[in-house]
């Protein structure tokens, strides 16, 4: 392998990586260490690497030609695409040993482990050869410098009683702090139980919230399961409530109304409304959410709600304009603006005046499959759902729609599997 001595597993992870024609393939996410019985450094098995469908793989060391400061490169070859899981003998260096507790063996100090670095032996192998800690001082476990030691140089807990031992999640959440909710997702989607309420305990409500709403349905209930009621309950007040509704509507009745109870009720408020409708339904797949305008409100008054940085790509993509009152149900529904069109007016007019009053609306009953042809049929990502008496109740997007349209498993399974040529 040309150009390395050693790199730490902190400066590993996100690095592209590229086949040996220099097309790109994903990034490393991850390495994936053999436990060992003993004091000697742990073998090196390979890398845990997330493609662009957010599947993540496995590439065994040997197939790495090449490890630079900016990428990772991988030799001729085919490249297995079953998503990767764990075996009972491996370790997560990212994902478990960062934060983990160990003792500093010259000094019988303290200390929590910071990065971890892998280097090559005259064999050929990968092996964790030095661990980075930082030292716990004092009674109150003050911050010390970091140090970078040999592996034999500290001991246990490591890697062989992670199972037991109380961890922080500091080190491995500053590693997630880049990435996008769902790449965090996929990610402690692969770590063990213990460890993934370790990392659900050190985020914050707001990016907790958004991570949760990446994941697969069983894995939503296990987080929630794991938090105490009012946390729950503070997560679900940030989620959106669409996903909060989806989520509460698969706990039972008991948890279901004990956790909307514990919730403000201005927050509980729409996820109760949403909650009545359907889930395959516009009126279940609907936020109670989008941008709405009274027709006085101006051009410019409409471009500077759709900058708003929270709203997706597809929220983004339309105003709605109604009397008062402008939350939802709000008053008479009167049509709505396509940003597009916002960008060509002057900002000084009003959107009354640029006004789609004849797209059709979605009523709250329209099935799944009426509201993915309202979407082919006028080429839309976002659609207004009104009901009999012209009140606006929400937006449908075409996110929504595409989770309930892809198969069952879609998140946890990828978009294939299979292998492919590297």
């Amino acid at each position: 392998m040309a150009g390395t001595n050693r790199v730490f597993a902190g400066q590993l992870a996100g690095l592209p990586v590229y086949g040996p024609d220099g097309e790109r393939i994903g990034r490393v996410r991850d390495i994936v260490a053999s436990l060992r019985a003993d004091r000697q450094p742990p073998r090196v098995l390979g890398v845990v690497v997330e493609l662009a469908t957010r599947r993540r793989i496995f590439v065994p060391m040997l197939r790495v030609t090449s490890i630079e400061p900016t990428a990772l490169t991988l030799a001729t070859g085919s490249v297995n695409l079953r998503h990767f899981h764990q075996r009972p003998n491996e370790v997560l260096v990212v994902g478990q040993l960062f934060d983990a507790r160990v003792t500093i063996e010259s000094r019988d100090a303290a200390a929590v482990v910071e990065d971890v670095g892998m280097e090559p032996t005259r064999t050929r192998d990968w092996v964790l050869g030095r661990v980075a800690v930082r030292e716990r001082l004092g009674r109150f476990g003050r911050r010390g410098p970091v140090r970078v030691l040999k592996w034999e140089d500290v001991r246990g807990p490591g890697v062989l009683e992670l199972a037991a031992e109380p961890q922080g999640a500091q080190q491995l959440v500053a590693v997630f702090d880049n990435m996008r909710a769902a790449d965090v997702a996929a990610a402690i989607r692969d770590l063990p139980t213990k460890r993934r309420y370790e990392v659900a305990d050190a985020l914050d409500d707001e990016r907790l919230a958004d991570v949760i709403e990446e994941l697969p349905e069983d894995d939503q209930k296990d987080i929630l399961a794991h938090l105490d009621d009012e946390r729950a309950a503070d997560i679900l007040e940030t989620m959106d409530p669409d996903d909060a509704a989806d989520l509460l509507a698969e706990l039972s009745e008991l948890d279901k109304n004990r956790l909307l109870e514990l919730m403000e009720p201005e927050e509980s408020a729409p996820v109760r409304r949403l909650l009545e409708y359907s889930s395959n339904t516009a009126g279940g797949l609907m936020t109670p959410e989008p941008v709405v305008l009274t027709p006085d409100a101006t051009i410019a008054e409409a471009l500077a709600r759709v900058r708003n940085p929270d709203l997706t790509p597809a929220l983004a993509s339309m105003v709605f304009v109604t009397r008062p009152p402008s939350a939802t149900p709000t008053g008479r529904y009167l049509g709505c603006v396509h940003v597009q069109r916002l960008l060509r007016e002057p900002p000084s007019e009003l959107v009354a005046g640029a006004l789609d009053a004849d797209l059709a609306k979605l009523p709250p009953t329209a099935s799944l499959g009426e509201v993915t042809r309202y979407f082919a049929a006028y080429n839309l990502v976002c659609g207004p759902v009104v009901d009999e008496t012209e009140h606006l109740l929400g937006a449908v997007t075409v996110d929504d729609v595409l989770d309930h349209l892809l198969p069952e498993g879609w998140r946890e399974n990828g978009l294939w599997e299979a292998t492919t040529d590297a």
